[in-house]
């Protein structure tokens, strides 16, 4: 027996006591093995750009790198103002403006984040053609009658390119906002607006200073899907340093460049992060939940706030509504002329497995890392938490080449051990075989199941624990009996999130995908890059359906916590 009976009441033995340390050591060894998998494309990215001769950095840096730099920081520098702009002021409006239609436009403003970049640049590239309905409209309302008269400004630019990022990023920044202005006490407000402020100044004295972390938060986060991004920058003709990536792997074969490349965009990655927790390195605000009470929404008149609905709508109608009319149409259209193409189906299955797999095991892994944390609580599983999530601060790009690295160097090792020992070759055993773009995927999303089943898991009281390992139950029958039933919600969302990404995910599906595999995102890339736009409707769809499964979700979470306030 295990356990034993004092007073009528079971206590631990320590044979139990010895049994639960060395399983959660076990539990800290699989979290440190689940790190090391994460850091190892970066380790591999290091020693290859490390064996790129002094001359390559020289040329790098006399041809590639300046222009690269100099669009990747233009475009980082627009989409951050246009984000934080839109972001921060849609979010006021919804919370402290009472307005027809403002319970709609909460959740619907939420909608852009359905739309991956590259989705929204393919979709607008065909929208505002030169000789597409939109023009056409415009030049017969003012009296023209060819493009040669009057054509708007070509959106295939940097201008384009900022702005379109910015209509589809910029929940990134509404999210936390709104969150930190629903909590933000209205005690204060209420104070500035006996002193004589009026709402709108309320906004630049009292409201935006208190917000400033949730802004810098959500600016970080568009920011890094901007640096994610590769379809869109090249199909708008931005030459950003990811795209840069993508081009001397694919077009110049030159692996020891692209690590340079990636390596050096790793490192504004890093920049970015630590801009991040400097601007908001002394924001620190608490209020009295006891006596606070929430922002109330101040009415308006209708007129006001239709302007105010109107507005709101700006951002819903450029960033998701009108790419969404077009998908729609353009995908009845080839429907209607060739039906369902048996290639869509194909690519729907490669999707899903792929998506599946690596959820399965990322979350799996996630688990690990976050029940390691909790059972083992200090400075090493805090560590193997940080570097868990350091896949998703890097873009697709960066993460691909460093896994191209990593298990290209293993499957030469192991044709070569096999040639060896028994004169077989096995060929390319995981770059062949999909095995890659998991990995990938599973290093680029750990961040979201870690961090999300963490979050799970601190919800269940630590007592619960100390019941069950006092009833005889060790860590891991604890986790099995315990946590895992209790922390379903939160393996289940994230999940959701992981799948999605994964779906949507394109720098390191096209770089890393075997030969003549296709996905949604792939294929709308090729047909996109060739301008045959009305082909990859469909698999655009498919992408923009699954990934408003997520917005849906956070809508629901966001109308619980709006009620609540």
């Amino acid at each position: 027996m295990n356990i034993v009976i004092h007073s009528g009441q079971p206590v631990a033995t320590p044979v139990n006591a010895r049994r639960g340390l060395r399983s959660g050591r076990t539990w800290l060894l699989l979290a440190a093995l689940a790190a090391l998998m994460v850091s190892l494309p970066v380790l591999g990215l290091v020693l290859e750009a490390m064996k790129g001769s002094t001359g390559l950095w020289a040329h790098l840096f006399s041809t590639i790198l300046p222009v690269a730099m100099v669009d990747t920081v233009i475009l980082l520098v627009g989409v951050g103002v246009v984000t934080a702009v839109l972001g921060t002021t849609t979010a006021w409006m919804v919370t402290a403006y009472d307005f027809p239609g403002r319970r709609v436009l909460e959740w619907a403003l939420l909608l852009p984040l359905a739309v991956p970049t590259y989705i929204i640049a393919y979709a607008y590239l065909d929208i505002l053609h030169p000789i597409g309905s939109v023009q056409g409209a415009i030049r017969w309302m003012l009296g023209y009658e060819s493009p040669r008269q009057f054509r708007l400004p070509d959106v295939r630019s940097m201008t384009g390119c900022i702005f379109l990022l910015g209509f589809v990023l910029y929940p990134y920044v509404y999210i936390p906002t709104r969150a930190m202005f629903l909590t933000q006490s209205g005690n204060l407000i209420d104070a500035a607006r006996t002193l004589g402020v009026s709402r709108r100044a309320v906004f630049w004295r009292v409201g935006l200073p208190l917000a400033r972390p949730a802004v810098a938060i959500g600016v970080a986060l568009a920011l890094m899907e901007t640096l994610n991004d590769v379809g869109a920058a090249e199909f708008l003709g931005v030459r950003t340093m990811t795209v840069s990536i993508y081009t001397t792997w694919i077009t110049r074969t030159d692996l020891p460049g692209a690590s340079q490349i990636a390596l050096a965009l790793l490192l504004i990655v890093v920049a970015l992060v630590g801009i991040e927790r400097w601007a908001r390195r002394k924001q620190r605000y608490a209020t009295d939940a006891r006596r606070s009470r929430g922002l109330t929404p101040q009415k308006v008149a209708t007129t006001k706030g239709l302007v105010f609905l109107a507005l709101g709508c700006l951002p819903l109608l450029l960033g998701f509504v009108a790419p969404a009319i077009y998908l729609v149409t353009e995908a009845w259209k080839r429907y209607r002329f060739a039906g369902l193409s048996p290639r869509i189906l194909d690519e729907a299955v490669n999707t899903i497995v792929i998506a599946t797999v690596a959820t399965v095991i990322t979350i799996l892994l996630g688990l690990v890392i976050a029940y390691a944390a909790r059972i083992r609580p200090g400075r090493k599983s805090a560590t193997l938490l940080r570097l868990s999530s350091m896949g998703y601060a890097a873009p697709g790009t960066v993460v691909a080449i460093g896994v191209l690295i990593v298990l290209a160097g293993l499957d030469r090792f192991i044709d070569r051990t096999a040639l060896d020992w028994f004169g077989v070759s096995t060929g390319l055993l995981f770059m062949g075989s999909g095995a890659a773009v998991v990995y990938a995927l599973t290093v680029r999303f750990l961040a979201i199941s870690a961090g999300g089943i963490e979050a799970g898991l601190s919800r269940i009281p630590h007592s619960l624990d100390h019941a069950s390992r006092t009833l005889g139950q060790s860590v891991s029958g604890t986790f099995r009996h315990v946590h895992l039933p209790l922390s379903k919600t939160a393996i289940s969302a994230a999940a959701l999130l992981v799948f999605v990404d994964c779906v949507k995910e394109l720098p390191a599906t096209l770089l890393l995908r075997p030969l003549n595999v296709e996905t949604f995102a792939t294929h709308l890339y090729g047909e996109a890059a060739r301008g045959t736009y009305e082909e990859a409707a469909i698999a655009a769809l498919a992408i923009v359906a699954i990934a408003i499964l997520p917005v849906v979700l956070l809508s629901r979470v966001g109308s619980n916590r709006s009620a609540a306030g």
